[in-house]
């Protein structure tokens, strides 16, 4: 299968380069961007050199679907709601990592404070958490946002059977500065970054309507979450820690059953005897999922890890590809590890 990737440039649209490297099924033929077009990828990262030394090119969706079979979109929010379009009316399959066609209209204009694509394109898209959407055959994914794929899937094994109180649920996620994306700004400069935290958009993080929308499909009755996001001193990963109460009579066994019940059999989420750790999922496309009891207060603690550029953007969105073609869900991402 031959793959264009819009947004070469950008932390994701990078990784996705270095997965697909590594995937059996597929070409990557085209890679796009507005910086650098003419070079090749290797010369602007020679890490790339002979991992990718395509020429950046400026884009154009015609070319595009001439040369491939499904196209990338890793760029910034704001901009495959104004691209995607041309692709849709076409019946060109487009996986989309930016936040541009998970939501409503006017939900994602009211967060983002951006355009939106247009209802009837934003209607033919799949919001598609790989371990519960059914994406076989689709041609238009929309893929998560990294918090709320950390978030979704500590909270659906729970939200699914009723085992907690849902108007307790409290999330604490913390984030590395890559979760920011390249654009330089205040916040991310180094000397304010190291040796520092920092809470940002407390209440109003744009994963918040995605996260709600999506616990609401397992519970309709679910209400608004309690969702706080930090800056970690780090360059990449995310953690989520979700606090909230069991109903009356649900015991740890039965969280540890809804739990194994719903991960079994998914390639990609470890579910942990101890809580998991940070370290253990860079540069991975695993989730780590633990939990621990207080008896005293009634608080259940769930904690999420993944790598946010994987499996919170690149990793998933190939895991989305492998789904739609039927394909081994775990093709060219069974990476290995480098813990240290």
């Amino acid at each position: 299968m031959k793959i264009s990737i819009v947004g070469i440039t950008g932390y994701s649209g990078l990784e996705l380069v270095k997965i697909l490297n590594n995937h059996k099924k597929v070409e990557l033929v085209s890679i796009h961007a507005t910086k650098e077009v003419g070079r090749r990828l290797s010369d602007v990262y020679p890490y790339l050199t002979g991992v990718c030394d395509l020429e950046i090119e400026a884009y154009n969706a015609e070319k595009i679907m001439q040369k491939a079979d499904l196209v990338f979109f890793a760029t910034p929010s704001g901009v495959a709601s104004s691209l995607a379009e041309e692709f849709v009316l076409a019946d060109f399959p487009i996986i989309d990592l930016s936040g541009d066609h998970r939501l409503p209209a006017d939900v994602y204009q009211e967060w983002y404070k951006k355009s939106p694509a247009k209802q009837s394109v934003l209607n033919k898209f799949t919001y598609a958490l790989s371990e519960y959407a059914d994406v076989k055959d689709r041609k238009f994914i929309a893929n998560p946002g990294c918090y709320a794929t950390a978030t979704e899937l500590a909270l659906i094994p729970l939200v699914a059977v009723s085992l907690i109180e849902t108007e307790s649920v409290i999330v604490d996620a913390k984030s590395g500065l890559t979760g920011a994306g390249k654009a330089l700004s205040e916040s991310s400069h180094f000397v304010n970054v190291h040796d520092n935290y920092v809470t940002y958009k407390l209440n109003h993080h744009q994963h918040i309507p995605e996260i709600v929308q999506t616990l609401q499909v397992f519970n309709p009755e679910m209400p608004e979450i309690q969702f706080s996001t930090s800056l970690l001193p780090v360059n990449r990963g995310i953690m989520a820690t979700v606090y909230c109460k069991l109903k009356k009579d649900v015991t740890v066994a039965d969280v540890a059953s809804a739990f194994t019940k719903a991960y079994s059999d998914k390639p990609f989420v470890r579910v942990q005897d101890s809580l998991p750790e940070l370290h253990n999922v860079i540069g991975l496309n695993f989730t780590d999922i633990g939990f621990a009891y207080n008896e005293k207060t009634n608080v259940l603690t769930v904690i999420s890890v993944i790598d946010n550029l994987i499996k919170g953007a690149a990793g998933q969105a190939v895991q989305n590809l492998n789904l739609m073609q039927g394909w081994d869900e775990t093709e060219g991402l069974l990476m290995t590890p480098s813990y240290l």
